[in-house]
């Protein structure tokens, strides 16, 4: 028996991954050579100089973990976190609640700071947690992958520092969409992933400590409970003079990684974030248009790269879901945990945030609607979009 590998090309508008550049695809077929290879050596360095910029941060340690974004969330948590620890996450979805899953995994004392699904964490509540208690160490999501909520990093920042705590950020959903300014806010140690604005293949997830961070995991009581993501070692292999053999990286995928971020570079990072809050915003006034409900109600605080809409009544998520996919070749979202069959996360991430695509989903989910009797007119989406992206 023979087996074919032929996957379909789909358009990719959910919540990741994001569809990805033919220059990527070329760049992960070209020759395999050895992780320590004196060009590799070379690769790996230019990947890291490129991250900082996407990072804004000009932190030494700065590299792609070599597993998805997930494992950036731990990599943060098993190198900061010892037992008996006390840290502050903040859950407004289901990413802060995987990192109080992750945090306590690694024996810390977990509190959890919560707000509503589709609302942002509020500095007020942050400063009122940090009055309470010591922590070593706060957390929240820049991006909330599974709402759509843009949570504002800022005043936080500075409350975090106050208090002495580390401030530890998820920017997953936002790195290459939205501005990322690890310097600027003095975030301690961040990480993220590849498969969404930057538009590589998943599989790698980039991580930057800065030196405060690094001085913590350098002098722990005792080792890093993870051999795999112990920076102790993988930053003797991303960094320094002579590199120390840590494991084998995925070459092929630093490959792909490194072109997606040329991509990105080329274009300039403000021409890459105005292109996403224009045609993400234009996506958001043709859902309206449509009759359709935002899940974030207020704008300042609603991802452009990430969309969640409510699925109206009588309409069956999957049956809509299924129809994009099999009649127009789009895929999109479900809902996650409570809001399940609840709402649609539509993605325009990367390589996918362009006009023509809001174009094709807007009339295909239109079509889909119309023939399970909900009224909408696509016309009127249409011609709020071309308005939108006119007058901006």
């Amino acid at each position: 028996m023979k087996y074919y590998l032929n996957p379909p090309d789909r358009i990719l508008m959910g919540p990741g991954p994001s569809n990805v550049s033919y220059k990527v695809l070329e760049a992960q077929a070209k020759p395999v050579i050895g992780h320590l290879d004196p060009e590799f050596i070379k690769i790996m360095n230019e990947v890291a100089d490129m991250l900082r910029l996407l990072f804004g941060t000009k932190n030494i340690l700065t590299l792609p973990i070599s597993a998805t974004g997930s494992a950036g969330m731990e990599t943060v948590c098993v190198n900061l976190l010892e037992e008996g620890d006390n840290a502050l996450i903040c859950v407004n979805g289901v990413f802060g609640t995987r990192m109080v899953d992750v945090a306590e995994r690694c024996g810390a004392n977990v509190t959890k700071l919560e707000a509503p699904w589709g609302k942002i964490i509020e500095p007020d509540n942050v400063k009122r947690a940090l009055k309470v208690k010591k922590y070593k160490f706060v957390g929240i999501v820049h991006a909330e992958t599974s709402t759509g909520v843009w949570q504002p990093l800022d005043e936080i920042a500075k409350i975090v520092h106050e208090a002495g705590a580390l401030f530890v950020t998820d920017h997953v959903t936002a790195i290459g969409g939205i501005p990322v300014e690890i310097d600027k806010l003095g975030i301690d140690a961040a990480y993220a992933g590849t498969q969404k604005c930057i538009s590589a293949p998943p599989g790698l997830s980039p991580i930057t400590f800065n030196e405060k961070s690094i001085e913590i995991f350098s002098h722990r009581k005792k080792k890093v409970q993870s051999w795999y993501l112990d920076l102790n070692m993988i930053g003797k292999y991303w960094g320094g003079k002579e590199r120390a053999y840590h494991h084998t990286a995925p070459i092929s995928s630093i490959y792909g990684l490194h072109t997606a971020l040329n991509i990105i570079l080329e274009e300039g990072l403000s021409n890459v974030y105005k292109r996403h809050l224009t045609l993400g915003r234009a996506l958001q006034k043709g859902l309206t248009a449509m009759g359709l409900k935002l899940f974030v109600e207020d704008e300042k605080y609603r991802l452009p790269e990430l969309t969640s809409v409510y699925i109206p009544p009588n309409i069956d998520d999957k049956v809509v879901r299924m129809r994009l996919l099999e009649e127009f070749n789009i895929e999109i979202g479900a809902g996650l945990g409570a809001y399940a069959g609840k709402i649609w996360r539509i993605g325009l991430m990367g390589h996918t945030c362009n006009i023509n695509n809001i174009i094709l989903f807007l009339n295909a989910l239109a079509i889909i609607l119309k023939n399970l009797g909900f009224n909408c007119d696509n016309s009127d989406a249409i011609n709020e979009v071309y308005n939108y992206i006119k007058g901006y």
